[in-house]
C-alpha cells in the first residue's frame, strides 16, 4: 500500500515551493540529566514473543470462559449440534447431502408440533436428534383434554408433509431423482408416524378420536416388527406397549379427571378425523407420484 503524502498549503503560482522542515535532533538521556538505557538482555529478548503469546492466551481464556457461561442460554446451539451429529450418521448409509435434507425434513416435523404447543400456551424446548430415532421436544403435559393432544400430534405431519410436497416442484423443474428419492422419504416419515399407537403422532390423535383405535395400532406394528423387524421398532412396539396399557388402564378407571380428558365434542371428532384421514391419503398419493422404479442388475 502506498505511503499518505503529507499535506502541503497552497502555493501561489511562481513562488518556490516550501519544503519540509528537518526533524528536530532528539537529545540524548545524558544531555538531560537522565541515566543512559540499559539494553535489554538475551533472555528478556528471547522471553518478548512468549509474552506477547500468553497475553493473547490469557485473553482468550477470558472471551471462552464468558461463552461457556452463555452455552447454556443457546437452545439453537443444542438443536444445531445434535443436527450435525444426525448428519454425519445418516451419511455413513445415504451420503451427507441425502442426510442433510433428511435431517432437515426431520427438523420441520418437529417445529410443527412446536407452533401448535405455543398456540396452546405450552412451553416447548427446541427439537433435540437421536441419530436413527428421529427428533423429539421437551414439554411439560397439555392442560385440557384429547383435543388439545391431537392437535400438537397432528401439527407435526402436517408441516412434515408441505414440507415433502415442497420438494416435489423442484424435482419437477431439475429431472433430479434426489428431490424425488427426498420427497418420497418425507412422505413415508410422515405416514409412518400417523400409526394410530401412543407415542407416535397418530396415536395421539386417536386420543380425540377413538382410543380403542390404539389396539389396532399396536396390533399392526407387532405385524411391522415381524415382517421387517429392527431395532426401531421393536422400541416403538415397547414403548407404545406399556403406555397403550397405562393409558387404557387409567381410561377403565374412570372418575372426573378421565372424564373430562377424553370429552371431545363431536364436530371437533369429525374434524380431527378429517385431518387424520385426509393427511393419510395425501401421503399414500405423493409416495405414489415420487416413487422412482429402479431396476436392480443381476
Amino acid at each position: 500500500m502506498d505511503q499518505p503524502l503529507e499535506w502541503l498549503p497552497p502555493v501561489a503560482p511562481g513562488t518556490a515551493t516550501p519544503t519540509t522542515p528537518a526533524p528536530a535532533t532528539t537529545p540524548a538521556p545524558e544531555e538531560v540529566g537522565l541515566p543512559p538505557a540499559q539494553p535489554r538482555s538475551r533472555l528478556r529478548r528471547a522471553l518478548g514473543p512468549f509474552a506477547v503469546i500468553g497475553a493473547g492466551a490469557a485473553k482468550f481464556a477470558g472471551s471462552l470462559k464468558a461463552l461457556i457461561f452463555l452455552l447454556p442460554k443457546l437452545k439453537l446451539l443444542t438443536t444445531s449440534g445434535t443436527m450435525l451429529v444426525s448428519v454425519a450418521a445418516y451419511s455413513l448409509l445415504w451420503g451427507w447431502t441425502f442426510a442433510a435434507g433428511f435431517v432437515l425434513l426431520l427438523l420441520l416435523h418437529e417445529l410443527g408440533h412446536v407452533i401448535q404447543l405455543r398456540r396452546e400456551g405450552v412451553k416447548a424446548s427446541a427439537p433435540l436428534f437421536v441419530p436413527f430415532m428421529g427428533a423429539f421436544i421437551n414439554a411439560r403435559l397439555l392442560d385440557g383434554n384429547a383435543l388439545k393432544e391431537a392437535r400438537v400430534g397432528l401439527a407435526g405431519p402436517v408441516l412434515g408433509t408441505l414440507a415433502a410436497a415442497a420438494l416435489v416442484p423442484v424435482w419437477l423443474i431439475t429431472g433430479n431423482g434426489f428431490w424425488a428419492a427426498l420427497a418420497f422419504t418425507g412422505f413415508l416419515l410422515n405416514l409412518f408416524n400417523l400409526l394410530p399407537v401412543v407415542p407416535l403422532d397418530g396415536g395421539r390423535a386417536m386420543a380425540a378420536m377413538a382410543p380403542a383405535m390404539w389396539f389396532a395400532g399396536f396390533a399392526a406394528m407387532a405385524a411391522l416388527a415381524i415382517l421387517f423387524p429392527n431395532p426401531i421398532i421393536l422400541l416403538i412396539l415397547l414403548l407404545g406397549g406399556m403406555e397403550t396399557w397405562r393409558r387404557w388402564k387409567a381410561r377403565r378407571a374412570g372418575g372426573d379427571e378421565q372424564e373430562a380428558y377424553y370429552a371431545v365434542a363431536p364436530r371437533h371428532r369429525a374434524l380431527i378425523a378429517a385431518v387424520y384421514v385426509g393427511l393419510i391419503v395425501a401421503l399414500v398419493v405423493g409416495m405414489d407420484v415420487t416413487h422412482i422404479a429402479r431396476s436392480i442388475p443381476r
